[in-house]
């Protein structure tokens, strides 16, 4: 097993990218909005894994950051779709704390790396 695959942020981006693809499979979405939204929450846990595995600190700082960045970039998603009523309140509010909390654990490990930078 590789060392991120215990980190627990690494577990919570996959289970959010499982449940950005299961929006893509039980709606029909336009083919640009499948795309960007599948793209971006798979990055979130690539970004994770290949930081993971860089030595210094400004480099990990850098794939985590993208990582938080593509967060955002599902939410404005996500956001959209509940604008289309494509995500009801609940939905989307489910979502929301999901990718709040994958924010957070990311904000935190990047503040973490600029100690001593």
């Amino acid at each position: 097993m590789f060392d991120f695959q215990n980190l627990e942020v690494y577990k919570k981006a996959k289970l959010f990218h499982q449940s950005c693809k299961q929006i893509i499979q039980t709606n029909k979405l336009d083919h640009f909005v499948n795309d960007q939204l599948g793209r971006a929450s798979f990055s979130i846990v690539l970004n994770i894994a290949e930081g993971s595995a860089k030595f210094s600190k400004p480099d990990r700082r850098n794939y985590f950051s993208t990582a938080r960045g593509s967060v955002f970039e599902c939410v404005a998603v996500l956001d959209i779709l509940h604008d289309d009523n494509v995500l009801d309140d609940e939905q989307f509010n489910h979502y929301l704390l999901k990718a709040d909390e994958l924010s957070r654990i990311l904000y935190s490990m990047i503040r973490n790396l600029m100690k001593d930078a």
